[in-house]
C-alpha cells in the first residue's frame, strides 16, 4: 500500500491533510524558534514592530511569537488522534470541501504565524 492508496475517498484526503498540516506545523516552530533567538525580549514587543500604533495593544514577545505554533499544533494533534470523530460529524457535501475549507484556514493560521515570526526577527534586527 503506497501513501495514496486508501479504503476511501476520507482516509486519503486525512491522512494528505495530516501530513502536509505537520510539515506546516514544523516550518511555523522552527521559524518561530530561529526568530525567538533573535527577538528582543520585551514586555510589548508590538510598540518595537510598529510604533505608531504600538500601544493600542500590549503583547509580550512570547505570546507574540508562540501563541500560532501552538494553535497548529493543537490543531494537528487533534487531526490526528480524532480522525473517527471527523468521519462521523461531517457537515458539507463532500469531503473533499470540508479538507479545502480546512486547508484554508491552517495555512491562514500558518501565513500569520511566519508574518509574525519575520516581524519579531526584523525588530531585533
Amino acid at each position: 500500500m503506497t501513501f495514496d492508496d486508501a479504503r476511501d475517498d476520507f482516509s486519503r484526503l486525512h491522512r494528505l491533510f495530516t501530513f502536509h498540516l505537520g510539515v506546516g506545523v514544523g516550518l511555523s516552530w522552527m521559524t518561530t524558534l530561529y526568530a525567538a533567538c533573535y527577538a528582543p525580549w520585551v514586555r510589548n514587543i508590538r510598540a518595537l514592530i510598529d510604533p505608531a500604533a504600538g500601544l493600542d495593544r500590549v503583547e509580550s514577545t512570547w505570546s507574540f511569537l508562540f501563541v500560532l505554533p501552538a494553535i497548529l499544533t493543537i490543531a494537528w494533534v487533534s487531526l490526528f488522534f480524532g480522525r473517527e470523530l471527523l468521519r462521523r460529524s461531517q457537515t458539507l457535501s463532500s469531503a473533499a470541501l470540508e479538507f479545502a475549507a480546512a486547508a484554508l484556514v491552517a495555512f491562514g493560521v500558518f501565513t500569520l504565524s511566519i508574518d509574525r515570526a519575520v516581524a519579531a526577527l526584523y525588530a531585533g534586527l
